[in-house]
């Protein structure tokens, strides 16, 4: 029988700067009505200088360790799931986040999955603890401040305008059932690999350099995205959500709650229907915006903090990343 892997800590840390829906329809051009009720987007954090992606994961990962009741040395590993927009370019973030939070027991490495990060970094952690016994506690730790890379003068990367900043943690701790781990599936469409890149064609008028990177964010087709997005989004969305239950032994039936990645409104309220679920049962972020692979710790945590989730529940969290990968993990919430 495996060992069971639990989430025993959570936190989020956002910046003070606040970008509200009136102040994006003056940068972008786009009547404030239309951001708030089609883009489902109020307001966002804005990181200032100091709001590094480390600092933010950091911020997060500390309040996850203070909820989780332990010292730091008995931290055994640090995954950084957060984003390649970072403090330094070719570096192990989260070496820093290790350091940061005085991890002096652990090892520290990073995963790449853009958006869809979260539920792959929490289901590689639960087989890496279930294969090795001297993990007892593992910190998944993630920031992004991708707001910086959007041109609002492209067009093409309008469904990015949504990008917020801040930071997200969880500390998962090995032979426990308490808001346990208990399946995953993701799905990746190569096709896509190079649909979102950063290009020289996307900064317009603007500085081209931002920190170490040079270009913003583009679309490289976007009549071929629109197109494959269309005919593939929703029915992976499903996919990944039924099998990360199914593989729990459970029913999409069971299912009473889904924290998922910010997106539009009409197509997050398209998936919860597919998947037989309300908004009821959900949390829109659309007072933080689009926080890469921070999205499913902020919605777990609201969905909490809105009496949403309750003992018992089978959770699932879910997100979508370019490149294009969707993602899902199942979660059984509250003591096991």
């Amino acid at each position: 029988m495996s060992v069971p892997v639990g989430i025993v800590g959570l936190g989020t840390y956002f910046p003070d700067a606040l970008q509200s829906a009136a102040d994006l329809a003056t940068l972008t051009g786009i009547p404030e009505v239309v951001l708030r009720e089609k883009m489902g987007i109020r307001q966002r954090h804005i990181a200032l200088e100091a709001d590094t992606v480390t600092y933010m994961a950091t911020q997060a990962a500390g309040k996850a360790i203070v909820m989780a009741g332990i010292s730091t040395a008995e931290i055994n590993l640090v995954i950084s799931h957060g984003s390649e927009h970072k403090d330094h370019l070719v570096w192990n973030a989260a070496s820093k986040i290790q350091d940061n939070i005085g991890a002096t027991n652990a090892y520290a490495f990073e995963i790449y999955a853009l958006c869809a990060g979260a539920p792959i970094a929490m289901n590689m952690a639960q087989g890496m603890m279930q294969s090795d016994s001297r993990l007892n506690y593992v910190l998944l730790a993630a920031g992004s401040r991708e707001n910086d890379l959007i041109n609002f003068h492209n067009e093409r990367s309008r469904f990015m305008f949504n990008f917020g900043a801040g930071g997200g943690a969880m500390l998962l701790k090995r032979g426990t059932t308490t808001n346990q781990i208990m399946g995953a599936s993701a799905i990746t469409d190569g096709s896509l690999s190079e649909s979102v890149i950063l290009t020289q064609a996307a900064v317009g008028d603007g500085t081209e350099v931002v920190g170490e990177l040079r270009g913003r964010l583009d679309v490289t087709n976007p009549n071929y995205m629109a197109e494959r997005l269309g005919a593939v989004s929703l029915n992976n969305f499903v996919k990944v959500i039924t099998e990360a239950v199914e593989v729990a032994g459970a029913k999409l039936s069971d299912v009473r709650f889904i924290g998922i990645t910010h997106m539009k409104r009409s197509f997050y309220l398209e998936i919860l229907k597919a998947v037989g679920l309300t908004a009821e049962q959900s949390v829109y972020l659309e007072d933080y915006g689009h926080i890469q692979s921070v999205d499913q710790v902020l919605a777990l945590e609201l969905g909490l903090a809105q009496g949403k989730i309750k003992a018992g529940d089978m959770i699932v969290l879910a997100g979508a990343g370019t490149g294009y990968t969707w993602s899902a993990v199942s979660v059984r919430w509250g003591e096991g």
